[in-house]
């Protein structure tokens, strides 16, 4: 009887209703519980009925051509129950204890489609379009906002989302399409952004939506004596409260300062008032901010709000709040993997106030401008109506010390236009090796271009990121050519790090009339080594999408993987082969036959000694998808970037969990011996037990602390050692017990081919 009875009530009412969703209110946000009030009682428009508080809810949708843009059917089953028809939908039920609901919402569908003056059809959907509209609907950022979907279609999450599996009941592939492409004509509150799709994207799109399948819904003429009886409903129920017409003024009601938290419309079970559908947290929450309505916001609050209620904090972190989840980061893309993390994910908020100038920043938020080409993810344009106090808040708020910049003297133009020259190019710190620059592209990687820093950037901010890149971007590729505040080009104005940066600085505000550093031309070229370091960065087979190589005088060089934080590779010879096809990135290969080493995580924390290592995931054409898209980075894995020392010799940062690295390597060239000899030095917060991968392959022992495969030879640290077999082949582990705070391992490498 029990199973009997939910199945009627169920089946009677359709599918129970769901909270209201915001979806910024489901991720990592900022806000207090008074706060999340604050913020539901605009998003729910609570205050164009409740006047008297000096505050304005999100706007309505546009309902004039609702009748063309949504299915009658579904027209008219929304309006009866919103949240039974579009789970976690803003629209309250306004016809809960009506006993025509039925006739009042087909009366209220009869006059909104008389409005549309064009009838609701259907569409041919085109399979080639499904196809594109999933690509497309999973790499430019919906599922930011959205349930991804799984092979069969099927949303893969449900809470925090908002609903799109009624899409196909609801929308003509005409109107999503038109819906898709200018958004903000029928939602101009911004919710749902402005992706700055073309409209074979937007159909696309649509598409996939909707799906292949036939649609079966019914077409409706509006009838006249339902059409004056729908009207009448529409004022009776208050809707021109939200959704303005012509000609028609809402209803004021009580006063938001005077309303009861425990009744009426925040009441367990609303009657004759609109019902939202709140769960206990959010008349909690609403309770909490009606305490005191009219308490005044700082400027970080009203930010903190901003950011939530547009969801910005899904895809960027600011502070200690937001940012891509790890259920979602596979779905954040680039074209320049070499470039790692900083080129799928959206860059951080933090200071954005003092990083970018105000015209630039509203040249994103409102002009679709971007510099990053090669990142998936599309910026979201949600309307200057809805942001435009956004880029003054973050400046006042954003504050850095003033680093001064003063325009050069006549004198010394020349001076610091030379010098940004040459640091810019590769004769100095070789930055055209991974940046763009004036439209040219890199012979490497193709970073940002470098030229946009003067038009984009506050001086002092791009001060303090030159200084310390991995602090503002953490993971990002770009080595510390000021380690300590120091330069590590002493050639150039003396190895003083103030001018030099200021130089740079006069350099990119030179604009399009900078002058092309050396080496941004380059295409194909073979790198030698003569008498310093060298450090080359790009994508190598040997290591990877970001793949370091360093060689040193005598012909000793190696391969660094900074995705995987692992020496990839040994050989003696030449250095580098460069080959850029002037489309991709730029490519690197070692001029002799390399020792190639492991590529999985070199760091990890196993449950014992005989628990297997977590391997890199391999993709292939039978598995195209990556299994695991979170590895190394769910291993603890986190690059840091490195610096150079005065001799050039790098040094790798880098974590494993809570553990900070520094990993050195240098060459030792004498008596026919040719030995890499890398210190690895740990700082860690507390005492705990790390294993080092240190070779693989046909490894045998030779004495307690050295082992060999017929390519190289290892020296390790006395009593660390663990030989494993696995199949064929051993694995060499290194049981480091870390003591709390600071530990040095010494490890040496003999090429012996």
């Amino acid at each position: 009887m029990k199973f009997f009875s939910l199945f009627f009530l169920v089946f009677a009412c359709g599918v129970m209703a769901a909270s209201p969703v915001v979806p910024g209110l489901h991720g990592k946000h900022p806000l207090g519980q008074q706060q999340v009030g604050r913020l539901l009682i605009s998003e729910l428009r609570c205050v164009v009925c409740h006047t008297g508080s000096g505050k304005h809810g999100s706007p309505a949708p546009d309902l004039s051509l609702v009748g063309w843009r949504v299915s009658p059917d579904y027209l008219r089953k929304f309006i009866a129950d919103p949240a039974g028809t579009e789970a976690g939908t803003l629209m309250p039920n306004l016809l809960d204890a009506e006993t025509k609901r039925e006739e009042i919402a087909e009366s209220i569908t009869h006059y909104l489609v008389s409005l549309a003056g064009k009838s609701f059809g259907l569409d041919s959907i085109e399979a080639r379009d499904v196809a594109v509209g999933r690509n497309l609907f999973h790499r430019i950022g919906c599922v930011s906002c959205h349930s991804p979907r799984d092979a069969n279609g099927r949303e893969t999450t449900s809470k925090g989302v908002v609903d799109l599996s009624q899409v196909p009941a609801k929308y003509s592939l005409a109107s999503l399409s038109e819906f898709l492409f200018q958004p903000a004509n029928a939602r101009p509150s911004g919710r749902m952004p402005d992706l700055n799709l073309t409209r074979a994207e937007a159909k696309s799109i649509a598409s996939f939506l909707i799906g292949i399948e036939e649609q079966k819904m019914r077409l409706l003429k509006p009838e006249a004596k339902k059409v004056a009886s729908g009207q009448k409903y529409f004022h009776k129920f208050n809707c021109v409260a939200c959704h303005q017409m012509k000609g028609a003024d809402a209803r004021p009601a009580l006063a938001l300062e005077r309303l009861n938290a425990t009744r009426g419309c925040l009441s367990r079970q609303p009657k004759g008032v609109p019902n939202f559908h709140l769960d206990q947290s959010q008349r909690t929450a609403i309770a909490k901010a009606l305490a005191a309505p009219n308490a005044p916001l700082s400027e970080k609050t009203k930010i903190n709000l901003t950011l939530t209620a547009f969801n910005c904090i899904a895809c960027h972190e600011r502070e200690d709040y937001g940012g891509v989840s790890e259920k979602l980061f596979r779905f954040f893309g680039t074209d320049e993997e070499g470039l790692g993390n900083e080129a799928r994910i959206p860059p951080p908020l933090t200071f954005v106030g003092a990083k970018l100038r105000p015209e630039w920043m509203r040249k994103v938020l409102f002009d679709t401008k971007t510099v990053r080409p090669y990142m998936h993810t599309r910026m979201p344009q949600f309307g200057e109506g809805n942001l435009g106090h956004l880029p003054a808040l973050l400046e006042r708020v954003d504050k850095l010390k003033p680093v001064v910049m003063p325009e050069p003297t006549r004198d010394n133009r020349r001076k610091l236009r030379e010098g940004g020259h040459q640091l810019m190019g590769d004769k100095g710190l070789n930055c055209v090796a991974c940046h763009d620059f004036n439209g040219k592209k890199s012979p490497g990687l193709k970073g940002l271009d470098l030229l946009t820093s003067f038009e984009r950037l506050q001086p002092s901010w791009f001060y303090r990121f030159m200084l310390e890149p991995a602090k503002h971007r953490p993971g990002i590729v770009m080595p510390i050519y000021w380690p300590g505040g120091q330069s590590i080009r002493k050639d150039i104005f003396e190895g003083d790090a103030d001018q030099q940066l200021k130089a740079l600085w006069y350099y990119f505000s030179l604009g399009r009339s900078a002058r092309d550093p050396s080496g941004i031309r380059s295409i194909g070229t073979s790198l030698k080594v003569t008498d310093t370091p060298r450090v080359y960065r790009g994508r190598s087979r040997i290591a990877g999408y970001r793949g370091i190589a360093v060689g040193f005088p005598g012909g000793v060089n190696y391969a660094f993987n900074a995705q995987n934080g692992t020496l990839s590779g040994l050989w003696l010879g030449e250095f580098l082969n460069v080959s850029w096809s002037g489309q991709s990135a730029g490519n690197f290969n070692p001029r002799a036959r390399p020792i190639e080493l492991a590529q999985d995580v070199a760091f990890c924390r196993l449950a014992n000694d005989k628990a297997p290592w977590p391997l890199r995931p391999v993709m292939n054409k039978d598995n195209p998808v990556n299994p695991d898209p979170l590895y190394p980075r769910n291993r603890g894995y986190q690059f840091k970037g490195y610096q150079l020392d005065a001799d050039d010799v790098p040094t790798f940062l880098y974590r494993t969990g809570a553990v900070a690295v520094e990993d050195t390597a240098d060459a030792v060239v004498a008596n026919r011996l040719n030995r890499l000899v890398r210190k690895i030095k740990f700082d860690a917060p507390k005492a705990e037990t790390v294993y080092f991968r240190a070779l693989t392959g046909k490894v045998r022992q030779l004495a307690p602390t050295q082992f060999a495969t017929d390519a190289v030879k290892l020296w390790v640290p006395k009593g660390t050692a663990l030989l494993r077999s696995k199949g064929d082949t051993k694995e060499l582990l290194l049981k480091l017990e870390l003591p709390k705070g600071k530990f040095k391992i010494v490890i040496q490498y003999e090429l012996l081919h």
